[in-house]
């Protein structure tokens, strides 16, 4: 039995130690323009949304989501967020593809994540995606109007709608009764 469990204990030694010598020798691909391993993907995500669960503060957003309020959270993202998740246009980003993993398009594939997610992930960012933390640029207060804002992308109010309209020229994305369902983009 101890020899049993020597060669167990050995063999996971060789594997974590032959994983080890793979990536820091440098035999794995760090471009961010590739499509990485399923396997990765599926480490990330699971990794990312155990954090987030363990971490987040499950806050209540302090800013009504007023018709002035969601307006201003859509001109904070637009001058803010935009460039990497998709403008008001309805079309995906030209960085859509420039980053792995990539960006979730968010105009396109609204959140269906709860507001203290949202707003944790804006203001801490996220490492190792290229989401920055909001939490040096934004104030607090501007961070949450832009939580309101995302998390209610497919129910805005009217008011709300038409400024969208008629900033862009584009209608929003329309009316989905059960909320979002694209939290992910792969």
């Amino acid at each position: 039995m101890r020899n049993f469990i020597l060669g167990v204990v050995i063999t996971l030694l060789v594997l974590l130690l032959g994983g080890l010598a793979i990536a820091t020798l440098g035999f794995l691909p760090t471009n961010a323009d590739s499509v990485p391993p399923k396997m990765e993907r599926r480490i990330a995500m699971s990794a990312m949304d155990a954090s987030m669960e363990r971490h987040a503060p499950r806050l209540t957003n302090p800013v009504p989501p007023t018709d002035e309020n969601l307006i201003d959270g859509m001109k904070i993202y637009t001058m803010n967020c935009a460039g990497c998740h998709g403008g008001l246009d309805n079309k995906p980003s030209p960085l859509d593809r420039s980053f792995y993993p990539p960006p979730p398009q968010l105009i396109i594939y609204p959140l269906d994540d709860p507001e203290w997610h949202i707003y944790y992930a804006v203001r801490t960012g996220i490492r190792y995606t290229g989401m920055p933390a909001w939490n040096k640029a934004l104030s607090d207060q501007d961070m949450w109007k832009v939580t309101a804002f995302l998390s209610r992308i497919e129910k805005l109010p009217p008011a709300v709608q038409d400024y969208w309209k008629k900033s862009t020229g584009v209608a929003p994305p329309p009316v989905n009764p059960q909320g979002g369902e694209h939290s992910h983009h792969d």
